[in-house]
């Protein structure tokens, strides 16, 4: 049994994703990274897309993460912003997948309660609580990578028991359990 293991959390985002990694060694968690990737300079949604997917690869390829924590989209008003949201997801699964990384997805209100025990907790208190857990000495100016780190602290909290979020090891997995999102044809 791995006694030690990289977690990759990951907030997808078109304007900011923010992604944090963390340590398990034993039943402790350590903190590794945490960082954004800016990509409102950038006017071609396809072309962010790519920069997503890139960045992702980059990530696995440089802290060989075992598994992947993401935050799923949250559902609000705007379509528009929706599927932006989901294509980002997508790409970010799409890389982990390509590198047959198991990936487990969370609602957002799930993070919030595992870090502060609130679902609907704000950014700040999340960030603030993360702070604490692993001993940051300070917050980066956007919580999008609070968020990313939040992911990947939520999955060590649910680590062993059953899973409330969905799992992906494939692509195959990732229909099976979205069939009912699946175009027949």
């Amino acid at each position: 049994m791995k006694t030690e293991k990289i977690i990759l959390g990951i907030d997808p985002g078109t304007t900011i994703m923010g992604f944090g990694l963390i340590k398990v060694v034993g039943n402790q968690m350590h903190f590794v990274q945490l960082n954004e990737l800016q990509l409102q300079k950038y006017d071609d949604h396809y072309l962010k897309l790519k920069i997503i997917f890139e960045r992702t690869i980059e990530l696995i390829e440089t802290y060989h993460p075992d598994e992947i924590a993401i935050e799923a989209p949250f559902f609000g008003k705007n379509v528009q912003s929706m599927l932006k949201l989901g294509r980002a997801q997508g790409v970010a699964m799409a890389a982990g997948l390509s590198r047959q990384i198991p990936i487990t997805e969370y609602e957002p209100k799930k993070i919030k309660m595992a870090i502060t025990g609130n679902g609907n907790a704000s950014k700040e208190q999340v960030a603030k609580m993360l702070q604490q857990l692993l001993h940051l000495k300070e917050l980066p100016k956007n919580l999008d990578s609070t968020d990313g780190l939040a992911a990947a602290v939520c999955h060590f909290f649910n680590s062993g028991k059953s899973k409330s979020g969905k799992m992906y090891n494939s692509w195959a997995s990732f229909v099976k359990q979205n069939e009912d999102k699946v175009q027949k044809r």
